[in-house]
């Protein structure tokens, strides 16, 4: 039997004889139920009968019964159901449409297919009723829509598993790459040296959270790494998006030529420079200038507006790392939400957002004034405890507030004036790094740099 799709414009896509074929199959063999249930689930049935047929046959099958017709008319039968599915007769009839359950896979795709191809329509008739409601902005239409059809795109993907054999090839190839360039990262590497050891990078898909009290550095430390990636790394410069919600663009721009000239920031905002400030100032702003750095500036960020230019960013300009300062400011689609609740939506969003583009994405976020003065641990963030949750990658800044002296009034300048914990990382270890924060041009460097 070769089942034919119906073409008639006027009827949604489906194949009647393929969604028979496909329960026929799982009630005459056990084992066709797990071939199909990674194509299908009863909502990517047309019929509503053969949707019903299949919700029992897939309920038996979770209770560990077997399917066959005499279960599935009896289950239908309990919920009350069996009338709405064709009754006894009909169920019956369904073993006799095809011989064996060999050919399973090819019925449950032709019925996924058409599901697919419902969706689609669907959407697309959404869209255009929405598109002529002009109370609605245009941007966020596009970004529904955008979402809609990753959806349908990650709901479609195939369930299936791959035995050792298969896998253990592509990872000794990558252990083999690894061997040959000793210095590499599986990651994007943040440019500290003992951090680097301890993450291998910035993984891809990976929500990475930095958390501190205010004004203890937690831009000036993303500054630091979005400059290490973009401008002064050794190997190659990493397309690098920054996304600043607290400062305009043109305030971090002269933060960062303060970092790379070596210049004391209030030199540049009074203009009392030197004629050798000028030209390292200069000599900064052209490797600014030549970098794949892009910052968006863009206060009360929406999480719609984000997720588009972060699209666009990694479509256009193919960067490979996100920077976000800082979380806690992007607001949320739904003001009707508790603020807890907001928080949890955006902190889902962003590793959504990370996966579905595979890059890591580094969001800075607030401690709570408890952690004033002390260490701060993960029960010290900020607004929601869902972001400790979904992030992949959770570190601390903690410094002394006097420490924010010149070098010279340290009582051990031997010791690191800042450290960087390490709270939680998913695939690796946990641990304090010793890192130094330079005042004058507010930036970070490893610890072990500044003593050579």
């Amino acid at each position: 039997m070769a089942p034919q799709t119906q073409n008639d414009p006027r009827v949604p896509p489906h194949n009647d004889e393929a969604e028979q074929a496909s329960l026929g199959a799982m009630l005459l063999d056990e084992d066709a139920i797990t071939t199909v249930i990674q194509y299908l689930r009863p909502g990517d049935f047309y019929s509503n009968a053969n949707r019903r047929v299949c919700e029992a046959i897939f309920s038996l099958f979770n209770q560990g019964r077997k399917a066959d017709i005499i279960t599935v008319t009896e289950e239908l039968r309990k919920t009350g159901e069996l009338d709405l599915s064709g009754g006894p007769s009909y169920v019956a009839s369904l073993t006799n449409v095809v011989p064996s359950s060999a050919n399973v896979d090819y019925y449950a795709k032709i019925v996924q297919d058409g599901s697919l191809r419902r969706s689609l329509i669907r959407v697309a008739g959404e869209v255009n009723a929405k598109s002529f409601d002009e109370s609605l902005e245009s941007r966020i239409l596009l970004e529904e829509t955008q979402q809609r059809i990753f959806e349908l795109t990650t709901d479609r993907n195939t369930l299936s598993f791959k035995s050792a054999k298969e896998i253990i090839p592509k990872a000794i190839d990558a252990i083999e790459k690894l061997i040959k360039n000793k210095n590499a990262f599986t990651g994007v590497p943040a440019g500290f040296e003992e951090l680097d050891s301890m993450t291998a990078g910035f993984q891809p898909a990976e929500l990475i959270i930095i958390g501190a009290r205010p004004s203890v550095g937690k831009t000036a430390l993303a500054l630091t790494m979005a400059a290490n990636m973009s401008i002064n790394n050794k190997g190659r410069r990493i397309p690098t998006a920054f996304f600043t919600l607290e400062m305009s663009d043109m305030a971090l721009m002269m933060r960062l030529i303060s970092s790379e000239a070596n210049i004391e920031s209030n030199k540049i905002r009074s203009g009392f420079l030197k004629p050798s400030d000028y030209h390292s100032l200069q000599e900064a702003a052209g490797r600014i200038y030549d970098a794949p750095l892009y910052i968006v500036d863009m206060p009360n960020m929406k999480l719609l507006d984000l997720r588009a230019q972060a699209r666009r960013l990694r479509a256009q300009q193919h960067v490979e790392i996100i920077f976000i300062d800082y979380l806690t400011l992007i607001s949320s689609d739904n003001y009707n939400l508790p603020r807890h609740e907001q928080i949890a939506e955006i902190s889902r969003s962003l590793k959504s957002l990370a996966r579905e583009l595979n890059i890591p994405i580094v969001a800075l976020s607030q401690v709570r004034r408890d952690a004033e003065g002390k260490r701060p641990n993960l029960s010290d963030i900020r607004e929601s405890g869902s972001i400790e949750q979904d992030a992949d990658v959770v570190m601390f800044l903690h410094r002394e507030r006097e420490l924010d002296k010149k070098d010279s009034t340290r009582e051990n300048p031997d010791k690191p004036n800042t450290e960087l914990i390490i709270a939680k990382q998913r695939n690796g270890p946990v641990g304090t790094v010793g890192i130094e924060f330079l005042p004058q041009c507010t930036k970070f460097v490893s610890f072990t740099r500044k003593q050579q």
